[in-house]
């Protein structure tokens, strides 16, 4: 994650993203936390007024580093906006088959499970997930412009993309394989080439 001003408020932010991507947000007591970071709890209160301000903070984190690893993968000059996207359904199954684990899908992970619970930290996951959305859709649309990609409506694509996903991802934590995301990947090419209605 980021390098913060603040090296501690980092530190209680790397190590709970490991333990919540593991066991879950509601899983992971304060104490557990503290133990793990090595912080007295008075360092977690003054940089979080509560848990879940901590989680809101941490979701916010999570979705600028995402960002950023989005942007430089598609600002690289050297790929049609089809490859950009290709690349990055790819790198997702990667991602989510546990080989990149400090990357993995905090909104697959957190989404059901705090929706109900939070309203400030599932609106963070909202707000998160329809910049990805956003950048997707313009990557689509670079693609229309550079010929690569074939469809109508960027936004609308981006949007079906994104929550096939999520959708994919979901499945493939009850399987506990990537056949859905492989499934996925193709329907992916089909709708970048044309092959739908949008």
């Amino acid at each position: 994650m980021n390098t913060d001003t603040h090296p501690t408020r980092q530190h209680i932010l790397d190590v709970g993203y490991q333990l919540i991507v593991e066991k879950g947000f509601t899983s992971v007591g304060l104490s557990q936390l503290l133990a793990h970071a090595s912080v007295p709890k008075g360092s977690f209160y003054h940089y979080f007024k509560s848990k879940e301000q901590f989680g809101e903070a941490l979701i916010n984190e999570y979705f600028a580093n995402y960002r950023q690893r989005l942007d430089a993968l598609f600002s690289d000059p050297s790929l049609s906006g089809y490859e950009k996207l290709m690349q990055y359904w790819r790198k997702w199954i990667e991602v989510n088959d546990g080989t990149c684990s400090n990357q993995r899908c905090l909104v697959v992970k957190l989404s059901g499970e705090v929706s109900d619970l939070s309203e400030a930290m599932r609106l963070s996951l909202l707000d998160g997930a329809n910049h990805i959305i956003a950048l997707i859709a313009q990557c689509i649309k670079e693609g229309t412009e550079d010929g690569s990609i074939q469809v109508k409506d960027s936004h609308a694509a981006a949007n079906q993309l994104y929550y096939l996903w999520i959708g994919a991802s979901l499945m493939s934590k009850l399987s506990q394989n990537t056949d859905g995301m492989s499934q996925a990947l193709l329907s992916t090419e089909q709708l970048l080439k044309g092959n739908t209605a949008f």
